[in-house]
């Protein structure tokens, strides 16, 4: 799976691209606004430190009242105190916003993340995902409430500090801002080389973040075939590249701060030169010359740090760039401005002349699922039946709305699905995957995941639901774990078997009591003596709900009161078991492939 590109987005300017983190500032950008303008005053208690240096210098240290010394050492202390003071006061005025704007992308995010459709994830790795949710919305609060802030207040000191140069010395001034202008070459040159360097980097990051997800999920496979050493070689030359990337923008940042240290340095002896002949000719004091050269000092914090702050710009640019290109997706399915109240409940199930196709088809390319007509009765067991890559998995995935037709419409009980709103229609629907997928919770929270019903329920009236569901599923060994129903279980259920999670998933659907039951070959995983007994267990619940059935056994097909048969994107034929054996031999060629070993070899197929 190849990273996506980035949206056009990703190519804004950098103050536009910047300022889109201004709406999750909210009211905290009051505060940040205070915290600058603290900055500011603790920048301005520093440079007033020269002032008084010079008053002291060309005052009372040239002899003319020794009696003000003592003062003037206290006023320039008590302004050394002011400016640790006032750095105090903005690092924690600025904390508390930065952690909350952090805490808003954050779950700005994931809630995007939850409502686009399942397309998007199909094309996203998980590990790009979460290096952009984690890394860069960490790497953003740090720009927030030190880069950005500090940026802007050492910009507008340096500003203060040349006019204040230019107060004592016109001339000086002049020579240290010609001698500064290189500064501003290297910093341009940085700033278009530096961009595309970070976003290189984060990007590959987000791809390590992913071979590590990857390697961590299939661990099990990894070491039963012996090949962990060739998914470290894969590993290591993928973080090779991210070391690589780094290296290059250390070596970056390091020429830029070289260039900011040593050109002021040039420029502060080009004016040392420039001040002993200005002294000399009498234009200048000596307690000028000292201030001068004391604000220059001041001053040479600020300009070492721009090399820093800018380069945390440029990484927090990348960093918001790549968040919007999350945040930049448009999801397609979404609820309707008006939703319809459903009236009917009745559970009946109708694909309309349903098209479906990727938006990543190439243009030509059949659809997958081309024209689907198909009607499931109110409290009809439907079967699907059909080679691999019929379109099976797509055509259960469209009634609960993971994917939209592209073209025709599916009713239930005679509204199109798309005219309910999603929480509505999911609860009306539900949906067992062949891949059972847990969360790191107790067995009770799985089971119970669709019952939202149940939120404020009592302890007994969720036990009767879950242990019924538990009961129909054959998943009763829950309760032989060390706390029952409430085990917590491990990352996507990994700590119990196949068929375990498989049962538990099942439950899970059966427990949601939906009007319409969506089975992707959920016993796949059983064994024989089990799914027998689940199946039937699921006959009386599919006695009185409407469910469409992926079969990929036999013994499936016969918990179905019909069978329809998928075929090149179209349901080739529809009717019960016996009915299709007899006419169809495309179906007799299907169902006799879904037992390798030849067990479901009955009398029918013999006739």
């Amino acid at each position: 799976m190849n990273t996506p590109q980035p949206s056009s987005q990703s190519n804004s300017g950098l103050f536009r691209g910047l300022a889109r983190v201004l709406p999750f500032a909210g009211s905290d950008s009051v505060r940040l606004v205070i915290g600058m303008a603290i900055a500011l005053v603790s920048s301005g208690f520093a440079l007033g430190i020269p002032i008084a240096l010079e008053a002291l210098v060309d005052g009372p240290l040239s002899g003319n009242d020794p009696s003000l010394v003592w003062p003037a050492v206290g006023v320039i202390a008590l302004l050394g105190l002011f400016e640790a003071l006032f750095v105090y006061l903005r690092r924690v005025t600025v904390l508390t916003p930065g952690t909350r704007i952090d805490s808003r992308i954050r779950n700005a995010i994931y809630d995007h993340l939850q409502n686009l459709p399942v397309a998007f994830h199909d094309k996203w790795q998980s590990g790009q995902l979460l290096s952009r949710a984690h890394t860069d919305v960490s790497l953003i609060r740090r720009w927030v409430s030190f880069g950005l802030i500090m940026l802007v207040a050492n910009a507008i000191a340096i500003v203060m500090g040349v006019a204040i140069l230019f107060t004592w010395s016109p001339v000086l001034a002049l020579v240290f801002l010609v001698c500064s202008i290189p500064m501003f070459v290297f910093g341009s040159r940085f700033r278009s080389r530096f961009a595309g360097l970070s976003r290189a980097a984060q990007d590959q990051w987000g791809d390590v973040a992913t071979a590590v997800e990857e390697s961590v999920h299939g661990i099990r496979v990894l070491r039963s075939f012996g090949r962990g050493s060739d998914s470290l070689e894969r590993f290591a030359e993928q973080a090779s590249k991210g070391k690589h990337l780094e290296v290059v923008k250390g070596r970056a940042r390091a020429t830029l701060g070289f260039w900011l240290v040593w050109i002021p340095d040039l420029a502060l002896a080009a004016c040392l030169l420039t001040g002993v002949w200005l002294a000399s000719e009498g234009d200048l004091t000596t307690g000028q010359i000292f201030a001068f050269f004391a604000t220059a000092a001041v001053l040479a914090g600020p300009i070492e740090s721009i090399g820093y702050l800018l380069a945390l710009t440029l990484e927090a640019h990348s960093g918001i760039n790549r968040i919007f290109d999350i945040l930049d997706e448009k999801n397609g399915i979404v609820d309707p401005e008006s939703p319809t109240t459903p009236k009917n409940h009745s559970g009946s199930l109708i694909f309309e002349n349903v098209h479906f196709s990727h938006d990543s088809a190439q243009p030509g390319t059949p659809d997958l699922l081309d024209g689907i007509n198909l009607e499931i009765r109110p409290g009809e067991t439907m079967a699907l039946v059909g080679v691999t890559g019929s379109g099976k998995t797509i055509l259960t995935a469209l009634p609960g709305r993971l994917y939209d037709v592209t073209a025709g419409r599916i009713l239930l009980d005679g509204v199109d699905i798309r005219e309910f709103d999603l929480v509505t229609l999911r609860t009306r629907v539900a949906m067992a995957f062949e891949d059972a997928t847990l969360f790191s919770d107790s067995v009770r929270n799985n089971v119970l995941l669709g019952r939202h019903d149940l939120r404020d329920a009592t302890r007994a009236e969720s036990d009767a639901v879950l242990n019924q569901a538990l009961s129909i599923a054959e998943a009763e060994f829950v309760f032989d774990l060390p706390e029952g129903a409430d085990t917590v279980i491990g990352e996507q259920g990994l700590s119990l078997s196949g068929g375990q999670r498989q049962r538990l998933a099942l439950a899970r659907a059966i427990a949601a009591a939906p009007e319409v039951l969506v089975l992707d070959d959920p016993l796949s995983a059983l064994d024989v003596e089990t799914e027998a007994r689940v199946e039937a267990a699921l006959r009386k619940v599919l006695a009185t709900t409407t469910a469409l059935v992926v079969a990929h056994r036999p013994s499936t097909v016969m918990l179905a009161d019909r069978v329809a048969l998928l075929d090149n994107g179209v349901i080739a034929a529809v009717g019960t078991h016996s009915e299709l054996l007899a006419t169809s031999d495309r179906y007799r060629h299907v169902i006799s492939s879904l037992d390798a070993d030849g067990k479901f070899i009955s009398t029918e197929v013999t006739a």
